[in-house]
């Protein structure tokens, strides 16, 4: 018998956001990009232990293992860079948990502003947790906005 849920399990849950940052499209990439192992966590405050497992270079396939503070409650995990596009593009994901992040920049012909947007995509969410899924997208949302406000503050300083 084929049972039909009114979710898909298999859907991912998204969260994102953006913010103008008053600096050059190269300033944001090398603060956010090529230091992304010095300054993660900067402004991922809920992190409360950080290791780059291949050294401070980012590169595609560099990994690094974060313990991260979620209510309380201790999460390490593992991640590794997937998408490494100067100026333009950092993408992490997650080797032991299902989750990606993902910071975007964009701008006008490296003029000011820049918007940078992070996306937090939960790959995966297990069928029991669906019914609190809004609940759970609301989290990630909020957390994809302390996480622009945070890199913004840190680069205006």
């Amino acid at each position: 018998m084929h049972l039909n849920l009114p979710f898909d399990s298999a859907k991912p849950v998204v969260g994102e956001a953006s913010v103008e940052i008053d600096k050059p499209i190269a300033d944001v990439f090398s603060y956010v990009g090529k230091q992304f192992f010095d300054n993660y966590p900067k402004w991922a405050l809920e992190v409360v232990d950080f290791k780059p497992l291949d050294g401070n270079e980012v590169f595609v396939g560099a990994k690094a293992k974060q313990i991260r503070k979620d209510n309380d409650v201790e999460v390490e995990s593992i991640f590794a860079i997937t998408e490494f596009q100067p100026q333009n593009k950092l993408t992490l994901e997650g080797m032991d948990e299902p989750y990606r992040h993902r910071y975007i920049l964009e701008s006008n012909e490296e003029k000011r502003p820049t918007r940078l947007t992070f996306r937090f995509e939960l790959m995966k969410l297990e069928i029991f947790m669906r019914p609190f899924e809004k609940l759970i997208r609301y989290a990630i949302e909020d957390g994809a906005e302390n996480t622009v406000e945070n890199i913004k503050k840190l680069i205006a300083v």
